[in-house]
């Protein structure tokens, strides 16, 4: 696994050599734009429009825009001092706090950590701290020239660093529109849409969620590889109509559900032993 950070994690004045490593991989199928009449990559080329000519990188400079069309330009030196500045830094975990006291609304990307050399016991005791109060660490770090809030918990038997978004980066919910505020909601509909709840609530298990539509274009990409015939649609299912009968739409589904829910075998009565000696004995008395 492809190690993309190397520092330390502190708590108190317990230091932990670790590696930081990607938890998960984007599995997107990337499609290139090609010329349709030649079939050639399309060529992206950077140009100043005030010029009109194309642009190298090493003429290229950064800067932040603060009104518009005014620029405080920042040199590659004192962008790269700072990032050195933070780097050198050890992470500190700042707080610690309970996992479900964050809303899922802040959380970004997960990053796997493993112990650096010499790194392994301290690594192990920070894990079975972690586990043993049930506590996630809040810390602060650089990743790729960020610096990022982030939680440090335990994920199966690795320490995982999740980054989070810092609050001003979470838009305002009072600034969605159409939010109904307070709507009366009938008791016969909610219970009906309760009974929904429970009747399709059942255990987490990732390993059933499949990305369909990637499964679809890779099959489709193989099939014009291999210069098959494609066959042009298929089964689709309907639009939902807006303009329904919410009791009918509920009622129907929950119909649905018990349908498609996989039926239990009912258990078989079984006598235990007590019972077949006691059966005996009485039989024995009579005879």
């Amino acid at each position: 696994m492809h190690t993309m950070w190397k520092g330390t994690i502190s708590f108190g004045l317990v230091n932990i050599p670790v590696k930081m490593h990607a938890a998960t991989e984007n599995k997107d199928i990337k499609l290139r734009q090609l010329h349709k009449k030649c079939k050639t990559p399309i060529k992206y080329e950077k140009t100043c429009p005030n010029c009109d000519e194309a642009v190298k990188n090493e003429d290229i400079v950064k800067a932040y825009e603060y009104a518009q069309n005014k620029f405080v330009i920042l040199d590659d030196e004192e962008l790269e001092a700072l990032k050195k500045e933070q780097e050198g830094k050890a992470v500190e975990i700042i707080d610690f706090v309970k996992l479900e006291e964050i809303d899922p609304i802040y959380f970004e990307k997960s990053y796997y950590l493993s112990p650096n050399e010499g790194g392994a016991k301290a690594y192990a005791l920070l894990r079975a701290a972690l586990m043993d109060t049930g506590k996630i660490g809040i810390a602060k770090m650089m990743i790729r020239s960020k610096e990022q809030l982030a939680v440090i918990r335990v994920y199966k038997d690795a320490i995982v660093v999740e980054t989070i978004h810092y609050p001003d980066e979470v838009r305002a919910v009072d600034e969605v529109p159409n939010v109904p505020s307070k709507e009366a909601v009938g008791k016969k509909e909610l219970d009906t849409a309760k009974l929904l709840v429970d009747q399709l609530t059942t255990e987490f298990e990732p390993e059933k969620y499949k990305d369909d539509y990637r499964t679809a274009l890779m099959e489709l990409i193989e099939t014009k590889k291999n210069n098959e015939e494609v066959e042009v649609g298929g089964e689709t299912k309907t639009k939902p109509d807006n303009v329904i009968n919410l009791m009918d739409a509920l009622q129907e589904s929950l119909n649905r559900a018990k349908d498609e829910k996989p039926k239990t075998k009912p258990k078989k009565k079984t006598t235990s032993k007590k019972t077949i000696k006691t059966t005996a004995k009485k039989k024995k008395v009579t005879s």
